[in-house]
């Protein structure tokens, strides 16, 4: 099983410490930061990276998750012991297959979605393709993005679903902890600022969404490609003035910001969205005994 993988390497406890740190420590830089600073000071910063072309803030922030995601590799490879391919699934090797499928399934289903609001009222959304910025933004997002993202499923749905989960000996705990901190270190993000804490009910959400398919089944795949279709659809369909990424993509949302109805728009994604999606991977890979694998214990072994 998923959990159990961690068994093959060196779980000492000062390993654990350091990758912890190592890895996870900027984003309790930036958590700390972020409460650390008044809103005056909050501003600002928004507005200085407003103010930096968006390709080159694009590239400046994902960036670092190439060391990142380095790093995360080979402390577990060097420090625990262990493959990569067991932080990555149980099975004996990764199924780019499930990958593919997730990509594709939220690419559709948000160009759909998109779609469908685009032709109901499209008062508000405006054509802002540019040929040239364009093609350096499909460059950027297609190089950078599985960096990033893979960084943050390999480390929270990997590295401590696993870690936390042979510590607690059952499978709710690291679920309810990885989700619950990823929620928390996205609490930086502009949208937060924008539209108050309610937001974090979605991405502790997604967290749990992401954890469930994760321990379901059995690996990362799914959450890689749901993660990774997600970010590139935010980067390349449609930005606005106050979402996290400012970008040159296709569209630009010109409307108001209005917090209520994008708080809604994201409770839609969650209580809708989100059950759809499990339903479609549940029957397409036989998923059963959701009670034991969400939840149920951990035994310990030596593999």
């Amino acid at each position: 099983m998923f959990i159990n993988q961690a068994y093959k390497g060196d779980n000492t406890w000062w390993r654990v410490v350091i990758t912890t740190l190592l890895t996870a420590g900027i984003f309790v830089a930036n958590f700390i930061a972020y409460f650390l600073m008044s809103k005056e000071e909050m501003d600002e910063v928004y507005k200085s990276m407003s103010e930096i072309p968006n390709n080159l803030s694009l590239f400046i922030n994902l960036s670092p998750f190439i060391l990142l995601l380095g790093m995360l590799f080979l402390l577990v490879r060097v420090l625990h012991k262990r493959s990569i391919l067991s932080l990555t699934t149980s099975r004996n090797e990764v199924d780019y297959k499930k990958i593919l499928f997730s990509f594709g399934l939220i690419v559709l289903m948000t160009i759909a979605a998109f779609a469908i609001s685009y032709s109901m009222d499209s008062s508000s959304i405006l054509w802002n393709f540019n040929p040239m910025k364009f093609a350096v933004l499909f460059l950027i997002s297609i190089l950078l993005f599985p960096f990033q993202i893979g960084f943050e499923e390999y480390l929270f749905r990997g590295y401590l679903m696993q870690q936390i989960g042979i510590i607690a000996q059952n499978r709710w705990f690291p679920l309810l902890i990885t989700s619950v901190m990823f929620g928390l270190f996205h609490s930086a993000n502009p949208e937060v600022a924008n539209m108050g804490y309610g937001v974090m009910v979605f991405y502790i959400g997604t967290g749990f969404f992401l954890g469930i398919i994760t321990l379901m089944d059995e690996s990362l795949e799914l959450a890689l490609g749901f993660h990774l279709g997600n970010n590139l659809m935010a980067a390349l369909l449609i930005t606005s003035d106050f979402s996290a990424l400012h970008t040159d993509a296709v569209f630009r949302y010109s409307g108001v910001e209005n917090p209520v109805d994008m708080l809604n728009e994201m409770i839609v994604s969650i209580v809708i969205v989100y059950p759809i999606i499990l339903f479609i991977f549940a029957k397409k890979y036989n998923w059963n005994h959701w009670t034991a694998k969400l939840t149920g214990k951990i035994q310990i072994e030596n593999l």
